[in-house]
Formats: C-alpha cells, structure tokens, sequence
C-alpha cells in the first residue's frame, strides 16, 4: 500500500494545501498498518478500524478549513474512493463505501 498514490487528484489541486493532505494521507496509511497488524475477520472488523480513521478525518476538517480549503464533493468524493480502494486492497470488495465512513462529517 505505500506504492499507491493516496489522495492524487487532490494533490494535484492548488485548493488543498499539500501539508494538510501529507496528514490526510498519514491516517489512510495508519488505516493500512491497522488492517494488517489486526487482521480484520469480517466487515463489522473492517468499519470499526474505518470508522475510526473517519473521526481522524473529521478532527482533520478544522485544518482543512484553516487552510483556506474544506472536505467538500471534490475531497469526499477522492477519500470515499481511497477508503473503497483500501478495502478492497484488504480483501473485502463487498464492503459498502458509505458503512466504510458512516461516522463522517464532511
């Protein structure tokens, strides 16, 4: 998973400031590592480690926001994907992308 380019499109957008999206990037990384040191067995597995990288998400608004940018349809769109992509990168291509980040508030 650290070959894989988390978050490109909005690296590539001058709106999103490339400090706040390294820590945006950091937490799908912290996802990973989760997944593979606690082996999720099933989906309920899967969202509890997704839901809380989600609520690492919503802290990380407030940066977002002080940065001149915000978790908007762009930025949700891009991170609902990555989430999806992890997913199914772990095995569970079943999962459902909203259950992956129910508790967002973006």
């Amino acid at each position: 998973m650290k070959e894989h380019t988390f978050l490109a499109a909005l690296y590539g957008d001058a709106y999103y400031l490339d400090h706040v999206l390294d820590k945006a990037r950091a937490i799908l990384l912290a996802l990973c590592a989760r997944i593979e040191a606690e082996r999720p067995a099933d989906l309920p597995a899967l969202y509890r480690l997704s839901h809380a990288a989600t609520e690492e998400f919503n802290a990380l608004e407030a940066e977002f926001e002080a940065a001149g940018s915000e978790i908007e349809t762009v930025a949700r769109d891009e991170i609902g994907g990555e989430f999806r992509y992890i997913a199914r990168a772990y095995g569970f291509g079943e999962a459902d992308v909203e259950e992956l980040i129910a508790p967002r508030e973006w």
